[in-house]
């Protein structure tokens, strides 16, 4: 886990590239990689790279980035991990191929050498990758399939630019900072902003699954390869008994989980009182993890309600033979840190506060791998939308559908029950939306809906970035070629835009921010291809308690049998706190203080002033 840069002056008439540059977007990402910093330069220092390491597999030197193949052709800078790569190696020295290193990282070299761009077909884990090819001239960069990890970078016909982070291009000083209007509008719509688009009109997100080549001529469009949606298509003739879909699951998932435990440092885990990490914990000691210290965040304002998770997963820790570790946090510390944390947030996000102080807690003592049960419910049925859009476009689409259904339905609830449409706004749009896949999608994942965007963004605004976002051909996409049932849907929608695009996206920034990497086993491309057949047909219940049950010991009744509840902040309270002491921290935009955590959010990335307010969903 790293953080890489690179720059590559491919037109003959640019500028060179700067050493000042290189180095300030390198070390603007020091506490991604604070073991350890490289930089390389081609002959004609027409390009690049640069990386700062967190060192997890081969600790020593031998294994810093920028690294070079043995015979001098190719460069590589990388971040993540290649959980697979001790056979890919075994693989390699069978081909008459030599190691000097234990890392994944000459793994990836000397099977780029052999197979180029297909390599990314045979890794299994997380990475963003950047590799020189000194006899084509070609800039090689790859991203992983779920995007787990980040890749942004910056074309503006002259020279490409990429990184790690938004903020560490920026922060090169060869990159302007006008927005991005889709970026502003997807932020509006959904609490973050959406990939490919950035706060920044000049810095794109590589998408997940593709990979890119620039070369003297310039940058080439993204090449996918890989899709969720395809992977679920492929499987959807494929009938299981539930017997045989449970059995599938519980021994696909310990195998991910086996797999996620490559390091040569120890690996934690992120406990709360569900199934997703419960099961992680149990099923990392059946892989051999002795002991592993379990990480609880708790929240002295929760204390006595359903929303303490402290001891729950003290109950669930000492099950397993867990070492458990309990960090509470309180207001003043949030009121210490907001500062620091929207500092850390690369883009703006409603989410992630969580992230933060459990990834803090990891590292003070001192931690360098998590494993965290992110990826469950988006991928076995466990959220309210695998049962609320499927009955919500049954249910409505055939009116939805009627010309004017929306405007009528608007007029007579506000008319007749304004307090229902003021207490649940997104309801006054269900004639709108409801008639397809997507928009019931978007009524059930969406802060707001895109008419209401007027409240909130100048008019012109909203237009260019609705036009170039386009949010229901772009959640349509993601379900082309069509999954094939109701649960494959809901999947791909899910991991595609709210786990993609918030959940592992908030991950990466909180806890790379602290020097710490948050594996995810739930979350892996093996993993799906190997349970697709089983997601069709799979009932909301049925996977979460494949689950509970894929451990040697099964989590016990008093997890299975609890109401699932999200892992909740009380970042309410707190904000209050702040409003009633005026604390330094509460600023003012252009003399009003500020309405909502989310508008806090976008101010502070776009002027760098933090404002901590909280945003209050809407629902449907």
């Amino acid at each position: 886990m790293c953080g890489l840069n690179g720059i590559y002056a491919y037109h003959a008439a640019a500028n060179a590239p700067t050493d000042a540059e290189l180095t300030r977007t390198r070390g603007f990402m020091a506490a991604r990689g604070p073991d350890g910093a490289g930089t390389w330069w081609s002959a004609d220092r027409r390009i690049g790279f640069g990386h700062r390491r967190l060192s997890i597999l081969d600790l020593s030197p031998k294994a810093d980035q920028p690294m070079i193949s043995e015979d001098g052709r190719f460069i590589l800078v990388f971040n993540g991990e290649i959980y697979n790569s001790p056979e890919l190696r075994s693989e390699l020295e069978r081909l008459g191929i030599s190691f000097i290193t234990k890392s994944d990282t000459e793994v990836i070299l000397n099977l780029y050498r052999i197979i180029g761009k297909k390599i990314v077909e045979r890794l299994r884990g997380m990475f963003a990758i950047g590799i020189w090819d000194t006899i084509k001239g070609e800039l090689f960069i790859a991203r992983d399939p779920y995007g787990i990890k980040p890749l942004y970078y910056s074309d503006d016909g002259w020279t490409f630019r990429f990184a790690s982070q938004v903020k560490a291009l920026i922060a090169g000083g060869g990159i302007g900072r006008e927005s991005e209007p889709a970026g502003l509008v997807g932020f509006h719509l959904w609490g973050h902003i959406p990939d490919p688009f950035t706060l920044y009109r000049e810095i794109r997100a590589l998408p997940a699954g593709h990979t890119m080549i620039v070369d003297r001529w310039g940058a080439r469009q993204p090449e996918r390869y890989f899709s969720i949606a395809e992977v679920l298509a492929s499987a959807k003739t494929a009938r299981l008994s539930p017997s045989d879909r449970a059995d599938l699951i519980k021994e696909q998932v310990a195998q991910s989980v086996r797999a996620h435990l490559l390091a040569d440092v120890e690996v934690g885990v992120f406990l709360s009182a569900g199934v997703d990490s419960g099961a992680v914990l149990g099923l990392a000691g059946d892989a051999g993890l002795s002991k592993p210290r379990a990480i609880t965040l708790g929240f002295s304002e929760f204390q006595g309600t359903s929303d303490d998770e402290r001891h729950m997963s003290e109950k669930i820790a000492k099950y397993y033979g867990a070492e458990h570790i309990v960090r509470t946090v309180g207001k003043d510390e949030f009121i210490r840190d907001i500062p620091r944390i929207l500092a850390d947030m690369d883009q703006p996000t409603i989410d992630g506060i969580n992230s933060w102080f459990v990834a803090k807690a990891a590292r003070e003592i001192g931690l360098k791998v998590a494993l965290s049960g992110l990826g469950g419910d988006e991928l076995l049925a466990g959220y309210p939308s695998f049962t609320d859009v499927p009955r919500w476009w049954r249910r409505y689409r055939w009116l939805a559908g009627v010309p004017g259904a929306g405007f009528v339905t608007r007029l007579l609830l506000r008319t007749l029950f304004p307090t229902l449409v003021a207490s649940r706004p997104k309801v006054a749009y269900v004639f709108d939306y409801a008639a397809s896949w997507e928009g019931s999608y978007l009524l059930r994942r969406g802060l707001f809906m895109p008419p209401e965007l007027c409240h909130w963004l100048d008019p012109e605004i909203m237009r260019v970035g609705l036009n170039r976002l386009r949010p229901l051909d772009r959640l349509r996409n993601t379900l082309t070629p069509d999954p094939g049932s109701d649960g494959a849907r809901v999947c791909a929608l899910e991991s595609t835009h709210y786990m993609r695009d918030q959940l592992l996206r908030d991950a990466d920034w909180a806890g790379m921010s602290h020097g710490l990497e948050i594996r995810t086993p739930l979350v892996d491309a093996l993993l799906l291809r190997d349970v697709a057949p089983a997601i069709h047909g799979l009932h909301p219940g049925d996977g979460k308690r494949a689950l509970a049950g894929s451990p040697r010991r099964s989590l016990p009744a008093f997890v299975t049998e609890r109401a699932k509840t999200g892992f909740s902040v009380p970042i309410g309270a707190w904000l209050e706190a702040i409003d009633d002491r005026h604390d330094s921290v509460s600023v003012s935009t252009n003399g009003q203080t500020s309405r909502s955590w989310a508008r806090s959010v976008l101010t502070s990335q776009l002027t760098g002033e933090p404002e901590p307010h909280a945003p209050k969903q809407a629902a449907a």
